[in-house]
């Protein structure tokens, strides 16, 4: 299920790239600068928006952490934002001095690279702020970067249509020609990597899309001994116009791209099949990006707004759904201050009051928002409930209306019933139900606790890959936490 829940419409220009962090939003824009939201009610923050840049803004993307944002720009710099202030902590200055049109952080924050109009990339230590080395390829303008989970690799596209995989050392290790007829648009890794069994493999999943109209994915096999390969999975035709932009959801499971033809598209990543197709922007849609932290994803386009949708994997079918503008949820186009429904980006179980009454309206039942609110019903007591619980203590006499709760309290409950365990809940080292998720450096999640022990008694190697592990930094992995609160909510 995926629902408009608020448009925003402050960029005077064309919206270029949207970015999610735990708990913020930025875009960027041609009118020169980003703006940043809360994710808990997509209200601007007070410093935004940010006006570093002198020309077109073509990019921008947070630290895994969120603490820093980059942006580049046709001015030929990255500028490092601090987002406790919105000050700007550093500005690097793209060798040659050419407009910068992409970049990109490495999983860890150690590296950030940019890529530039004359085909050059640039790889900087993010630590120091300071240039590692650069590389590239000439006669064309690279538009397209991303990272592997590993943070050991990253591609780069470009307009000459070329998909380019490069190490640290800026040594291409893959190149695949005419990947895109016309050339590249964007390119995203999913976020999970596998390791083939009983072989030193490790194999990542990359998506692209381009002026071709095309969206791909793509196998990227990768042996750190010897080199990598590439091999095509799917081409996906659903759009009738160049596709601008595409990314995958946290976990991996769901693939968004958006088109010259105003549409957004959301697949099933592992068969390519279309889920739906969304319509609601007037103009070429040039950005989407999936929360990596709530059912949230966002598009920016050419219509100078950003719409901020719900997406709920729950209840998909294989069967395509198209959302016309006018079925749509209420939009908060053009009010100031509005605000999403809280309860859209929480579990029931983590509900506040507010939460609950905001669920009432939604299915129907204002009636009962003040008996709820009189009573101090949150989200762990309304699962709670039971018909005397709603006759006895809540004082509904009708038996119809006790009926109706009770049915929407038990859809609740059982959003995300299944059978068993799933396994990708449980730690691998542990092989136990995780309660506080984080991703190591090698892309896998483990419960904290064990990957730390083992950190600590196994030379940082990665209990999955058997490499060593190039940081022991980990990551919470907050989508996955919020999956097992579900699911145990629901057992």
């Amino acid at each position: 299920m995926v629902s408009l829940i608020c448009t925003l419409q402050d960029h005077r220009d064309d919206v270029n790239w949207c970015a999610f962090s735990a708990n913020l939003l930025a875009t960027c824009s041609a009118d020169k600068t980003v703006r940043v939201y809360s994710t808990r009610d997509f209200s601007e923050l007070p410093f935004s928006p940010l006006s570093g840049h002198g020309y077109v803004v073509h990019c921008c993307c947070f630290s895994p952490c969120g603490q820093y944002l980059a942006s580049c720009s046709t001015d030929a710099t990255t500028v490092i934002w601090v987002m406790d202030s919105g000050e700007i902590e550093a500005v690097l200055e793209h060798p040659g001095r050419s407009p910068v049109r992409v970049c990109a952080f490495a999983p860890d924050s150690v590296h950030l690279v940019s890529g530039a109009s004359d085909g050059t990339l640039a790889l900087w230590d993010f630590t120091s702020r300071s240039l590692l080395r650069t590389g590239g390829v000439p006669d064309t303008t690279m538009v397209a970067c991303s990272f592997s989970p590993c943070g050991q690799l990253f591609v780069s596209g470009s307009t000459y249509g070329d998909l380019r995989v490069w190490n640290l050392e800026l040594k291409p290790l893959h190149a695949e020609k005419d990947a895109h007829d016309l050339g590249v648009t964007c390119c995203q890794f999913a976020p999970q990597m596998h390791k083939v069994t009983d072989a030193d493999v490790i194999q990542f999943r990359l998506a692209s899309c381009g002026q071709d109209s095309l969206l791909k994915v793509w196998t990227i096999s990768y042996i750190p001994s010897t080199g990598c390969k590439m091999q095509l999975l799917h081409t996906l035709t659903g759009h009738t116009a160049p596709v601008l932009s595409c990314s995958f959801s946290a976990d991996g499971q769901m693939l968004v791209s958006g088109s010259v033809d105003k549409t957004v598209i959301v697949y099933e990543a592992s068969q390519g099949t279309l889920l739906y197709t969304l319509s609601q922007h007037e103009r070429y849609v040039t950005a989407c990006v999936f929360s990596p932290t709530a059912p949230l994803m966002a598009t920016g386009s050419m219509d100078k707004s950003v719409n901020v949708w719900r997406v709920e994997d729950g209840c998909s079918t294989q069967e395509a759904k198209f959302l016309p503008g006018e079925e749509a949820a209420s939009s908060c186009e053009g009010v100031p201050g509005a605000k999403m429904a809280g309860h859209s980006r929480l579990m029931a179980s983590d509900w506040s009051e507010d939460d609950v009454s905001s669920w009432l309206r939604e299915e129907g039942l204002e009636v009962l928002v003040d008996v709820f609110k009189a009573n101090n019903i949150d989200g762990p007591e309304l699962l709670a409930l039971n018909k005397e619980t709603l006759a006895t203590d809540l004082k509904i006499e009708s038996v119809g209306l006790r009926g109706k709760i009770i049915r929407k309290i038990e859809e609740l409950k059982m959003e995300s019933m299944c059978t068993g365990v799933p396994e990708e809940y449980l730690c691998p080292i542990t092989q136990e139900l995780m309660k506080d998720p984080v991703i190591a450096a090698d892309g896998y999640s483990y419960e904290r606790e064990a990957i730390q022990s083992w950190i600590r008694t196994k030379n940082r190697s990665s209990p999955m890959t058997n490499l060593p592990l190039q940081t022991t930094l980990l990551t919470p992995n907050y989508t996955l936490k919020m999956a097992i609160s579900r699911w145990r909510t629901s057992h």
